[in-house]
């Protein structure tokens, strides 16, 4: 049976995951804590007020914050560094990508710092909802008013346009680079073929999508927004249209936060009353991980493995599963 191992922090948690396989957590007043319980965690205030959005690299050795004090640090063994400082900005959006590089945003405006210490800018002329990085070349992805963006960051090329009337709020890119998909401000996604721009519609969510996480080999992309959790197919070269989605989870409560395994096809369910399951893609089958207690799912995550799960909630609960017990 799965184990868990609770703690809590009395403050919103924004993000989880693992870095160096322990357990990390992001807190909306600042801290970032990495460790699992009391004296074996340390804690770090890495931004004066509320940390915004969190990334982990794909190797788990380093994260990145970013806050509402402008300032954008990276994390790794035992330290924390600036990487940059924009002042007066509010910064709620950031991405790990190729060659160290990192992406970050707030209003109008996108920024990569490379792995040299160099920041690029790339202004848009609409707040920039989200960034995220193609899998091959350094080339960033950001969701904006009417359109998504392809931007080369250090290579000659001129960007591409993917246009779809309203606000794009967020964004991911297939593990393979074949598609994007935004998050809208109206219940809905929206996806590109990158090779064509051939444009797909996801629709038929009660509430707005706010958490996604593609399967392993990217066959499958989970979302929030419903009473269960929605996986789009992307197996064939025309993604998931005119096919059904798989509907996993089902209950009366709505879905808030998603995390596929990282080698199985299962994925990771967390709901607004704070129940989690777990559920096999192949026949619906579940397990309870968390039982419910009102306070909703705002952080979920796998370590590389897919044997323990890291969470948190709005009411500051937090924790690890261990499905290997």
């Amino acid at each position: 049976m799965p184990s868990l191992t609770p703690v809590s922090f009395g403050a919103h948690v924004v993000g989880a995951g693992f870095l160096h396989d322990l357990p990390l957590f992001a807190l909306a007043d600042g801290r970032f804590v990495v460790g699992e319980t009391g004296a074996d965690q340390v804690t770090t205030q890495a931004h004066g007020d509320a940390i915004l959005a969190v990334a982990v690299s794909a190797d788990g050795k380093w994260a990145v914050t970013v806050g509402d004090d402008g300032r954008v640090m990276r994390h790794g063994a035992g330290e924390a560094r600036l990487v940059a400082e924009k002042k007066n900005k509010w910064i709620d959006q950031v991405a790990i990508g190729p060659q160290e590089a990192v992406a970050f945003a707030s209003g109008r405006t996108a920024w990569v710092a490379l792995a040299n210490g160099s920041v690029l800018e790339f202004p848009h002329e609409k707040a920039v909802g989200g960034v995220a990085f193609l899998p091959k070349g350094l080339r960033l992805a950001t969701a904006t008013t009417d359109k998504a963006c392809l931007l080369w960051v250090n290579a000659k090329g001129n960007p591409v346009d993917l246009p779809w009337k309203g606000a794009h709020t967020g964004i991911t890119v297939s593990p393979d680079g074949r598609f994007v998909v935004t998050t809208m401000q109206e219940p809905a996604l929206h996806g590109w073929r990158v090779e064509d721009v051939k444009h797909m519609r996801m629709t038929g969510y009660p509430v707005k999508v706010k958490s996604i996480s593609w399967s392993t080999k990217g066959k499958y992309l989970a979302t929030s927004g419903a009473g269960a959790a929605i996986l789009w197919p992307f197996i064939t070269k025309d993604g998931p249209m005119g096919k059904a989605p798989l509907q996993l989870g089902a209950t009366a409560q709505t879905v808030v936060r998603v995390a596929c395994h990282p080698a199985e096809e299962v994925v990771a369910i967390g709901y607004d009353d704070g129940l989690v399951l777990a559920v096999r893609f192949s026949d619906n089958a579940e397990v309870v991980l968390r039982r419910p207690d009102k306070d909703p799912l705002s952080a979920l995550a796998w370590d590389r493995d897919g044997g323990r799960l890291a969470f948190g909630t709005e009411g500051g609960a937090a924790g690890v599963i261990d499905i290997r017990s």
